[in-house]
């Protein structure tokens, strides 16, 4: 009996495995007659769903959807925005390129579309009106002036701690053209939607708060806050620091420090009222006994103030605390309230009568003869400091050439220079006066001459 069984049962084995390789057989030609006439499993077209359908029924859908096609544009802050199939007279045109589609697909190669889905852009399905469609695109709100906000980078606020870094500002400005060039190609792929923020599609601010650039100058302005300049003067001092220095402070478009020189300008201008001396009224003892008063003239101090703004940038770029006086164009013997010091040529305009003094000791005087009142060239009061000297010099004028033995100029064309006179001092200026310079006789020139040094104070004044 086991000897049967065993024999009966091995021919059964073998008719199973043809009649299953002929039922998977038929049942593929089944699926791929199924297919000859719909598009594979995952077939999408121009974002319209082509799975199993037939062309008659995706032409049918996108004949439908074509009427009532909308893109919708997301924009920031939740705005959305429309542009109607209506609108830009959008229209389903297939002209059988979706039957050729589908007769390009092999009916028989079905099984691999289960491995490997396909998405297919057809090109000419739909078509649009270009003038419709840029006049729709130019209305749209993100293009309106008076709503969209340009981007901002970080910026920066000073307050008694020094300063802080104040947020961007995204806003909602839009790249114009590749913003169009993507709406064009969402419509012609039946695309319904086209995120700006995701698509990058917004200019945004170069440099943020987090922005290395923005805490670097953060880190920058700070230090340049923390500069402290002490500027001391004859009874008492200014202090430059923070809540100065940050009014001339800026910031570019780089994030680059800049200093505001005309501002600057202005508080060097303010100090100089501490510093400069020229053309200040000055009171001195004159050599009659009485106390002169005179102003004008081109002696003393005088700041410089583009060399002093150079230096106030590098000690605030260095953070520095330093106590400084300012650069100066010019200087005077001394910083105290009569800068004129012991050595100076003193001129009584009244008495035509000159004074020369050094280190504090009379070295000559005599009488003068200075510009003339009649033919008004009277010699004018100030301050001045001695330019030249010269010897053997020639003095040139309208209608006159003289020469002389020496020449001292302090005030343009006037000096202190002999003359062969007759007559000195009293009032031959009032009639036979000069032309505006000192005229003394030979000995008194020549004492000076000798005696005097450039940039001498020389003080011209009246009773």
């Amino acid at each position: 009996m086991e000897i049967q069984t065993i024999k009966h049962n091995k021919p059964m084995k073998v008719r199973i495995i043809p009649i299953s390789i002929f039922t998977l057989l038929v049942l593929y030609l089944g699926i791929s007659l199924y297919f000859s006439n719909h598009f594979y499993f995952g077939t999408v077209i121009n974002g319209i769903k082509a799975s199993g359908k037939t062309v008659e029924k995706v032409d049918k859908e996108m004949s439908l959807k074509s009427k009532t096609y909308t893109l919708i544009l997301k924009e920031r802050n939740g705005v959305k925005e429309q542009i109607k199939a209506t609108d830009i007279g959008f229209k389903y045109n297939a002209n059988g390129k979706i039957q050729t589609l589908k007769d390009s697909q092999n009916s028989f190669m079905w099984i691999f579309s289960l491995f490997n889905s396909k998405d297919s852009e057809l090109s000419g399905l739909v078509t649009y009106d270009e003038k419709l469609l840029k006049e729709c695109f130019d209305k749209l709100s993100c293009f309106d002036n008076k709503s969209v906000i340009e981007p901002q980078n970080a910026s920066f606020k000073y307050s008694d701690n020094g300063y802080t870094i104040v947020n961007e500002v995204n806003g909602n400005k839009v790249k114009n053209k590749p913003l169009y060039a993507n709406v064009v190609n969402a419509i012609l792929k039946g695309e319904t939607i086209v995120d700006l923020e995701t698509k990058k599609y917004y200019i945004n601010p170069k440099y943020t708060s987090k922005s290395k650039e923005a805490i670097n100058t953060n880190i920058l302005l700070n230090k340049y806050v923390a500069s402290k300049i002490t500027y001391t003067f004859t009874g008492g001092k200014e202090v430059l620091d923070g809540s100065i220095i940050h009014n001339w402070l800026g910031v570019n478009e780089t994030l680059s420090i800049t200093f505001d020189k005309n501002k600057m300008d202005t508080y060097v201008k303010k100090l100089d009222d501490n510093y400069n001396t020229v053309g200040k009224e000055r009171k001195f003892a004159t050599s009659v006994g009485t106390t002169g008063t005179v102003s004008d003239g081109d002696y003393g101090w005088l700041v410089n103030r583009t060399g002093e703004i150079a230096d106030l940038i590098v000690a605030i770029k260095a953070g520095q605390t330093i106590t400084k006086k300012p650069q100066y164009t010019q200087t005077a013997v001394s910083h105290d309230v009569n800068d004129i010091g012991n050595t100076y040529v003193e001129i009584n305009l009244t008495r035509q009568h000159l004074w020369f003094y050094k280190n504090g000791s009379l070295i000559v005087e005599g009488a003068v003869v200075t510009g003339g009142v009649s033919n008004h060239h009277q010699t004018p009061t100030g301050v001045y400091s001695l330019k030249d000297k010269l010897s053997n010099f020639v003095l040139r004028g309208p209608g006159y050439t003289v020469p002389v033995a020496v020449f001292m100029p302090f005030n343009y064309g006037i000096g202190i220079h002999d003359l062969g006179r007759k007559v000195f001092g009293g009032n031959e200026y009032l009639t036979n006066g000069s032309h505006g310079c000192i005229n003394c006789p030979p000995s008194l020139a020549k004492t000076i001459y000798n005696n005097i040094d450039t940039k001498t104070p020389i003080i011209c004044y009246k009773d």
